[in-house]
């Protein structure tokens, strides 16, 4: 099985996980001219503006075979991505994509059948292929669609469509100055800068009519130190659903100097000790931890096949009491906040661990049928190119009563983990590993020398039951997660401490 991965995206994998296909425009030399020539406003084709009476007779053409559930998922995207290395402009693209999936859900078998054209006669045409899973299934008779209206979670003062391509070549220059600026150490910097607009229109057989649209920013710097004997790469990471403003609320001067920070202060790191040990976890992106050691599992469509280290334990005391998790898509401009899922599910705040005894799983449509539970409004997929699977959105550590201080000077000895670069995790056994970029030694309840090379090794159901101090200072960090497609997520915690955790080490 493959594993599920999460991680705050190298440079390397910005530009492909970025763009999900369609026309693509590239400047490198001539950026400035060729991206600027790109007008805003640009309209993919009136594809998405099909009517309702065809997307009903798309639904009933799927369901002529037979089957259960039938929708039709239209997506368009505009996006623009700008990449400034060691000062300079590398490339700048501009994106366009735009296509349908249909699908036919029947019994425990899905039909699933996309195009690249939203024209009447591909869709047709995608029914038909979708239909056939469900050959001589039971047949239902769709509802006729109507409007469907869901409260909003994202908000947009500057819409990205009105920004001219100055503006964000202006940050991009802003961030790389300020890292430049922090210390003489920092020799190079690495600035990606990407934005899009996705709108979608969802169809159901159950009558559901849902069309919006969803910004997305995604900004991250990127600097390396040198000081002759070591080198360190440090990354920082903004991102949410909104307008422009987001630079307003953190500015990219911030960012950058966030990455300057971390790039000195690992400079003088030694290498880090192996061993069975007491771990203090810094708020924030460190919640990526649970994402991928707890959020996966938790994810219903293993349950749904009775596999998985959560499977049979709903009601069950699987953690320490100190310890609640959630799933909340409904958080107000996140990244991994969805007004409605993908399946056109009403995005909500899931309690999925409370005070230590599970509670529920992330479903979406099929799952939640097999396994007679509510629909979570989990349902996500990368794009039209994929039919959806259940999927987290925010995922935190929700908040506890201990202050991170005292965290701190209650232990004697271990490693303070400031930041996370990503892991991965096997849904079935529980088992992850984490590799650490920023991290401390723990002396006499004291942050002492950074260390290197430290990676976290243990199972979901050890480390949640090993946490026995949970701070109140939650925060969140913006990731990209990998379950054989991709989807936006945050991942966040308070300051925790876990008791004796593997870690792997890279002293000799």
């Amino acid at each position: 099985m493959e594993k599920h991965v999460v991680r705050d995206i190298p440079r390397r994998k910005f530009l492909e996980l970025s763009m999900k296909g369609g026309l693509l425009v590239a400047a490198t030399p001539a950026l400035l001219t060729q991206l600027i020539s790109c007008k805003n406003g640009v309209k993919t084709s009136s594809g998405m503006d099909m009517d309702k009476e065809m997307l009903s007779k798309v639904i009933s053409r799927a369901l002529e075979k037979g089957g259960d559930f039938a929708d039709v998922y239209l997506e368009s995207r505009i996006s623009r991505q700008i990449v400034m290395e060691e000062s300079r402009f590398k490339s700048g693209l501009y994106g366009i994509s735009q296509g349908a999936g249909v699908r036919v859900i029947s019994g425990n078998k899905t039909g699933y059948a996309y195009t690249d054209e939203i024209t009447e006669e591909k869709l047709f045409r995608a029914a038909e292929v979708a239909s056939y899973v469900a050959r001589n299934g039971n047949q239902i008779k769709p509802v006729n669609i109507t409007e469907t209206s869901y409260p909003s979670f994202v908000t947009v003062k500057q819409p990205l469509g009105e920004i001219a391509d100055e503006k964000r070549i202006e940050i991009i220059k802003r961030a790389d100055q300020a890292a430049k600026d922090y210390d003489a150490r920092i020799k190079m910097t690495m600035v990606d800068y990407y934005d899009e607009i996705r709108g979608r229109v969802i169809a159901t057989s159950e009558g559901i009519y849902l069309r919006d649209e969803l910004p997305l920013l995604f900004f991250i710097v990127q600097a390396m130190s040198d000081d002759g004997k070591a080198r360190h790469m440090a990354r920082e990471r903004l991102s949410n659903h909104s307008g422009f403003e987001m630079f307003e609320d953190v500015t990219p001067e911030t960012v950058a100097r966030n990455a300057a920070r971390e790039a000195i202060a690992m400079l003088g790191a030694e290498e880090a000790p192996a061993g069975i040990m007491d771990v203090v976890m810094q708020n924030g992106w460190g919640g990526v931890l649970v994402h991928e050691a707890v959020g996966h599992p938790l994810e219903a469509d293993n349950i749904a096949k009775g596999i998985g280290a959560f499977t049979g334990k709903t009601g069950q005391k699987v953690a320490s009491d100190c310890f609640t998790m959630v799933d909340d898509g409904t958080l107000p401009n996140f990244r991994g906040t969805i007004n409605y899922d993908d399946e056109g599910t009403e995005a909500k705040r899931n309690v999925l661990i409370e005070k230590g005894v599970l509670k529920g799983f992330m479903t979406d449509i099929l799952s939640a049928k097999q396994l007679s539970l509510t629909r979570t409004g989990n349902g996500r997929r990368e794009s039209f190119r994929y039919m959806p699977i259940p999927r987290m959105t925010n995922t935190f550590i929700d908040q506890g009563k201990d202050n991170p201080a005292d965290i701190l000077s209650s232990t004697k000895k271990g490693i303070y983990v400031q930041s996370l670069s990503g892991g991965s995790v096997n849904p079935i056994t529980g088992v992850f590993n984490f590799t650490c970029r920023e991290a401390y030694m723990i002396e006499n309840g004291r942050k002492t020398n950074p260390i290197k090379g430290a990676t976290l090794i243990g199972s979901c159901m050890d480390v949640i039951s090993n946490i026995d101090a949970v701070g109140n200072d939650l925060d969140f960090g913006p990731g990209i997660c990998g379950k054989g497609q991709a989807a936006e997520v945050s991942a966040g915690q308070p300051t925790v401490r876990i008791r004796g955790i593997n870690v792997g080490g890279s002293k000799a």
